[in-house]
């Protein structure tokens, strides 16, 4: 998990500072918030209570392989969709339309509108599967899932005033790639 964890992290930033330029990135980028560590102190503390408490719950490999892949499956679907953005990625919500700002609809544009944040959802509920944390899986797949539906419709209202009905065709035609979502 503690790889799992610095790899998603460090390589954000990694690719932040090579698409942008290290004087446009900052540790912003690295996606680490206090909300974020207190997330992650809990589901290690609810590991260790459980490993102490009720160690058969860790003994599960194949959950614990479930989450792995999950965790696989969201890195590469979100550094997939940084990669094929390239200079449209951005960490932040742009609200003003700049250049280097164009629609992407190819690559795994195709087929998720925002792969990057489906990409997060599958990860960071992956690392609890992973560590087979009952409590903190249901939580993170909550808490993240809110913050998705509230960020979404925010940022295709730019969207929107960015690319009019270019961008209401493709939503329209392509789910958002985070479930529930429209």
């Amino acid at each position: 998990m503690f790889l799992a964890v610095v790899f998603f992290h460090s390589s954000e930033y990694i690719l932040a500072v090579a698409i942008h330029g290290r004087s446009n990135v900052t540790l912003k980028s690295l996606l680490i918030s206090k909300n974020y560590l207190l997330a992650m102190i809990f589901s290690l503390l609810e590991y260790i209570v459980e490993i102490v408490l009720f160690p058969g719950l860790k003994e599960h490999w194949w959950i614990s392989d479930t989450g792995l892949a999950l965790v696989v499956i969201g890195e590469f679907t979100r550094k997939l969709a940084i990669i094929t953005a390239g200079r449209a990625f951005t960490h932040l919500i742009k609200v003003y339309h700049d250049e280097h700002h164009l629609l992407i609809t190819h690559g795994i544009y195709r087929f998720v509108r925002h792969p990057g944040y489906s990409g997060f959802f599958i990860w960071s509920v992956g690392t609890q599967i992973m560590l087979c944390n009952p409590i903190s899986t249901v939580g993170f797949a909550i808490v993240i899932w809110k913050f998705f539906a509230e960020r979404i419709p925010h940022e295709e209202y730019f969207l929107k005033r960015f690319f009019g009905s270019e961008y209401e065709e493709y939503a329209h035609r392509v789910p958002s790639g985070v479930p529930f979502v429209k």
